[in-house]
């Protein structure tokens, strides 16, 4: 009789080979199942109930942040649909659990403007006065990788992992591999970030070639999502930036920006890649500044004149 453990891998080896789930979900399914496998080890597949679930839905409420009870639950019913898929089960014990929780709402953290600005101004200067050509190769690299991330919106996992194909000089866009393999191009619109994309992509033409990634670390390796915030961090601390920024926020700051120029929201879903717009609607709120001009500019109280 197979273990709980046993079918977990089976199931794990389904999603890698048949569904072609990406790396990061197929981690996440592996940490979520396992951790529900050692903590029920005595039982089989078969012998889960309805009782054992919402028990374990008890525990992770108690253990856990929302968002990661939210995760970790989707793990487990994704288990059990595959379970009655292969017929292994005749009865989803999902099916009579109704689960109701409140995810709180958090707004996404950008980057104000100026801070990028004074971001990015640390790092050409950086290029423009330092004294040795590889530490100027290097610099170029960093500035390419930040001018990206906030020229297209892309993810850090998407960016670390770009071909050399997916940069095309000619029409002046990046072909993006997103979440659950969707393709999606964005543009270069930028003269001045396309422009140090070309100089990046002259200097280390060899090694994106030799390793076929588009970003490259110190070693003629692809550069990894460490290696990003390495980046960051490390501009910030010249930069004298006490605002702990992260790759993502790059995104959040593109999104955000993009929606106070009254650009379309489904643009916006379809530059960032999300299947549902309903992800992108997040950015809908309404930062302080805009709402301040808003509401001294148009609000209809200011044609109302007390005699």
């Amino acid at each position: 009789m197979k273990t709980l453990q046993d079918t977990i891998n089976e199931y794990l080896t389904f999603c890698q080979k048949h569904k072609r789930l990406d790396e990061k979900t197929l981690k996440a399914y592996s940490i979520d199942l396992k951790q529900f496998a050692t903590k029920y080890s005595s039982n089989i597949f078969c012998d889960i109930s309805m009782h054992i679930l919402e028990e374990y839905i008890v525990y992770l409420h108690e253990t856990y942040k929302p968002k990661t009870v939210k995760r970790k639950i989707a793990s487990l019913k994704a288990l059990f649909h595959y379970l009655m898929y292969k017929e292994l089960i005749d009865f989803n014990p999902f099916d009579k659990i109704e689960i109701k929780f409140r995810e709180p709402v958090l707004l996404p953290k950008t980057i104000p403007l100026h801070t990028i600005e004074t971001l990015l101004t640390t790092m050409y200067h950086q290029y423009s006065n330092t004294k040795t050509s590889i530490q100027k190769k290097h610099i170029l690299r960093d500035i390419a990788v930040i001018e990206l991330l906030f020229a297209t919106g892309i993810r850090i996992s998407e960016l670390c992992h770009l071909s050399p194909d997916d940069f095309n000089s000619y029409d002046r866009e990046i072909l993006i591999y997103g979440k659950g393999s969707k393709e999606r191009k964005i543009q270069i619109g930028n003269n001045e970030v396309f422009n140090l994309l070309m100089d990046y992509y002259s200097e280390y033409e060899l090694e994106i070639h030799k390793c076929n990634h588009l970003f490259i670390n110190n070693f003629g390796n692809p550069l990894s999502e460490q290696s990003v915030r390495n980046i960051i961090e490390k501009y910030c601390r010249l930069a004298n930036i006490s605002l702990h920024i992260t790759p993502h926020m790059f995104r959040h700051s593109f999104a955000t920006f993009l929606l106070e120029e009254d650009v379309d929201i489904r643009y916006i879903q379809e530059m960032l890649g999300h299947s549902s717009i309903s992800v992108t609607q997040i950015y809908t709120h309404v930062n302080m500044a805009k709402q301040k001009d808003i509401l001294t500019t148009k609000h209809p109280r200011k044609n109302i004149t007390i005699k």
